[in-house]
């Protein structure tokens, strides 16, 4: 599997990275049979896996632990901290004290001295990012991390982290993980450029849409209800004006992906890969068929005519539902952040 240079740090990982997400109660509850799919990616050529803390309420990490038991130095393990891992307003966070304490609560369920690739989740707008950032450092300085990065941040605070970091003399983020596919474009407009900007990799997450791409949505299915749709209704909902947008589109795609003698899932991965600010594509398989169906995308080059189609059923930036972005800012959900008291 080809093999490219996180950023500018100089680490190379292969170009799809193993999601863990799928790993434990939120997907596969089986850990013998997840850790061998872990260990089937690593014998595929596969060479970064990513995880988080919240994922499944840390079992994912244990079972990624398990699974690079003698293998350990072969891996870039990465993994996130920022979701709640407790009742507590403080084990969650972007705070030093969480940060901290995610830290070796994670090393403990990974079964490791240290983490290579350590990100924020999300963004947090209450906390400065200098305490975030001041925290992470001195874990680097610990050597209990090895390289620092976020996931889903907007452009601005992107660009305000490298800011920090360098008037600050801090550790500065070296990875982006934002959600990308042929129907979440919208980081194309800046979140991609100016990644590239700072010499920053990118490891995308949900390059099939969650399941969108996965050729399972069609026009005219039989049945696309599903369990995510009872769970996560604005995303999977037809009803919604926006879903039903994307399932034309998937349609569309999946019709293209059969012209072109491809399998849709191929298609979806070829397509994150081919853009030049992204490292490596994130996969999360729940079962050993989904690795086996995503692992030969790595090796699929997709000609200027196959993606001059993909733009004219998703254009450029463009990114279908906005549900899909991952983060909404707080001034968009709370009316408090935008409009002005009344005077008196």
């Amino acid at each position: 599997m080809e093999t490219r240079t996180l950023g500018r740090t100089g680490l190379q990982v292969s170009s799809l990275c193993l999601g863990a997400m799928m790993f434990g109660a939120w997907g596969n509850p089986d850990h013998d049979d997840a850790v061998s799919i872990i260990r089937a990616a690593l014998d595929a050529g596969i060479t970064m896996i990513d995880t988080a803390d919240v994922y499944s309420g840390g079992e994912s990490e244990e079972i990624v632990g398990t699974a690079l038991s003698g293998r350990r130095d072969q891996v870039v393990l990465a993994t996130k901290f920022h979701g709640p891992m407790g009742p507590g307003p403080n084990e969650r966070g972007n705070s030093r004290r969480w940060i901290m304490q995610a830290c070796e609560a994670s090393l403990r369920r990974l079964g490791t001295d240290w983490i290579d690739l350590y990100q924020v989740h999300r963004p947090e707008p209450g906390t400065d990012i200098e305490e975030t950032l001041g925290a992470l450092s001195d874990l680097v300085h610990q050597g209990k991390v090895r390289y620092l990065g976020t996931s889903t941040f907007p452009p601005g605070r992107i660009v305000a982290a490298q800011w920090t970091a360098r008037h600050r003399h801090l550790e500065r983020f070296v990875c982006e993980q934002p959600p990308y596919s042929m129907l979440v474009r919208g980081v194309e407009a800046e979140v991609l450029p100016t990644c590239q900007e700072h010499g920053m990799g990118v490891i995308p997450w949900s390059p099939l849409a969650g399941g969108w791409l996965s050729g399972k949505w069609r026009q005219g299915a039989e049945d696309l209800t599903s369990r995510r749709a009872r769970r996560i209704p604005e995303r999977y909902d037809l009803t919604i004006p926006a879903n039903q947008a994307k399932l034309q589109a998937a349609d569309a795609l999946a019709a293209l992906a059969e012209e072109s003698g491809l399998s849709l899932i191929h298609l979806a991965l070829a397509f994150v890969i081919r853009h030049p600010a992204v490292t490596a594509a994130i996969i999360g398989p729940r079962t050993r068929e989904h690795l086996d169906s995503q692992l030969g995308a790595a090796d699929v080059v997709l000609s200027d005519d196959v993606l001059d189609a993909v733009d004219r059923i998703v254009p450029p930036g463009h990114t279908i539902a906005p549900g899909d972005a991952g983060w909404t800012p707080p001034a968009l959900v709370d009316p408090r952040l935008r409009r002005r008291p009344a005077p008196g």
